[in-house]
């Protein structure tokens, strides 16, 4: 049998469930990043940037952008396919949107909605946005919608019990599935 202290550091590289007092204890190290970024001072907006390569809108998880929208998955997504749906301009609610602006992200929106059935066929899905740090918006100064598929028996025990989510799909595989999709409507936005 392997020491105690080569055990530990095997669990450390990989999400382990052990029992604990009341309950189970799910180790997913992976999430310390996120959680020590989600709470700084000035996080960086994901939602402002440039013209990006093929290879950095891969990175970042960018399926459309456009000269007023851009679409991409939740790096911590909720459920299979999440995405988010982001005016271009840096604003913090819909009523400082432009009317040109809120037409075409409705219009995406819509598109996205269309693309999961399509692409996933989940359900049912949730739309919405969380304008402010209080309603629950990680980047408060940059409104933007989710757009989360949902499929019968997704709430299953893990996040009702253990406020933990089991995905079963990695974001790569999500990325590759939709991208396709996704050109093809930026590419009827740009005309």
């Amino acid at each position: 049998m392997a020491p105690a202290s080569k055990r530990r550091n095997k669990r450390r590289r990989a999400a382990v469930i052990e029992p604990a007092a009341g309950g189970m204890r799910l180790w997913a190290p992976w999430r310390y990043s996120y959680l020590r970024s989600a709470h700084s001072a000035t996080p960086e907006c994901i939602f402002c940037f440039g013209k990006l390569s093929a290879a950095q809108r891969k990175r970042r998880l960018v399926l459309v952008a456009t000269e007023r929208s851009l679409v991409m998955l939740n790096l911590y997504p909720y459920n299979n396919g999440h995405l988010m749906v982001a005016p271009r301009r840096h604003v913090a609610s819909p009523e400082l949107l432009s009317r040109d602006e809120r037409a075409e992200i409705g219009e995406v929106v819509a598109a996205a909605v269309r693309a999961l059935r399509s692409e996933l066929r989940p359900v049912g899905l949730n739309v919405g946005a969380n304008l402010g740090r209080a309603a629950g918006a990680g980047f408060a100064d940059h409104m933007h919608w989710h757009v989360v598929p949902r499929w019968d028996g997704d709430n299953n025990f893990m996040p009702v019990l253990a406020s933990t989510r089991v995905l079963s799909q990695s974001l790569e595989d999500s990325y590759r599935q939709l991208s396709p999709v996704f050109k093809a409507l930026e590419a009827g936005l740009a005309s």
